[in-house]
């Protein structure tokens, strides 16, 4: 059955994409492809996605990740073609665009960000990896902005201007770091297993009406990481889910419609 472009899913866009692929690209793609549709709903209408979503989401990749730049640009690849199908209103693709620090969150977010964050242990420990990380990266730039200084015709010196906002953007990204480690507080993993699920859990859901599942873990929005199925606690799923217990069906408030999920397991 053919479907309009201005009614095609995220899903079957993604089925589309990878299927114009060559194999050993197509089983490179599909990981990162199918969680980024997982992220948005795998129904959501393609032509409803909005730049500022793609955008959001592009931020909460992971620069820590070896893989970063290679799941990046698989997304952007995805986009690319939707847009050249013609399957959404705007090239989305522009609004994808990689990250050194400018991390840019709804007002009411941030807000929340300057309380107390709670972090699973695996999840402090990734941001101070990450955190050295990037505190390595900036006494490199700093190299770079030197030697780049060394040329006295400042007139044109573009090498010299990259490094300095590579370096701006690097500094800005270090202190949210510093502020989330500071204010952290890690949830305890050693309790036992609760009858509700609370943030630092790992959440089994069945999609009531396609019976697929999927399984993520519930963070703060500080740690969550979709290429890695770890979701805000502030999130449509994270809220539905919170509070709740296995067994029960939860229903989440998505911009494709209402959807409906079984919590099928509840670990910690």
């Amino acid at each position: 059955m053919s479907v309009s472009r201005q009614n095609l899913s995220l899903g079957e866009a993604a089925s589309r994409f990878l299927a114009s692929l060559a194999s050993e690209e197509r089983a490179m793609s599909q990981q990162e492809v199918y969680k980024f549709v997982r992220w948005f709903g795998w129904e959501r209408p393609l032509a409803g996605l909005t730049p500022p979503e793609v955008a959001n989401y592009a931020q909460r990749l992971s620069l820590s990740d070896t893989s970063y730049m290679k799941n990046f640009g698989l997304i952007r690849a995805f986009l690319i073609y939707a847009s050249k199908q013609g399957w959404c209103k705007s090239n989305l693709s522009a609004h994808f665009k990689t990250k050194l620090g400018k991390t840019r969150l709804p007002a009411s977010t941030r807000q929340s960000l300057l309380q107390d964050t709670p972090l699973t242990r695996q999840g402090y420990a990734e941001l101070e990896t990450e955190l050295v990380a990037l505190k390595g990266k900036r006494a490199q730039v700093i190299d770079e902005m030197r030697r780049a200084a060394a040329d006295k015709d400042f007139r044109e010196n573009a090498p010299l201007e990259a490094a300095r906002e590579e370096h701006g953007q690097l500094v800005g990204r270090i202190r949210k770091l510093e502020e989330t480690l500071k204010s952290a507080t890690i949830i305890d993993e050693k309790q036992e297993v609760a009858l509700r699920a609370s943030v630092g859990d790992s959440i089994l859901l069945r999609n009531v009406a396609s019976d697929e599942e999927v399984r993520y873990m519930i963070v703060s929005p500080r740690e969550a990481d979709p290429t890695k199925d770890r979701i805000s606690s502030a999130s449509p799923i994270g809220k539905a889910v919170l509070g709740r217990s296995r067994g029960e069906i939860i229903e989440v408030v998505a911009p494709a419609g209402k959807l409906h999920y079984q919590i099928k397991q509840i670990e910690r």
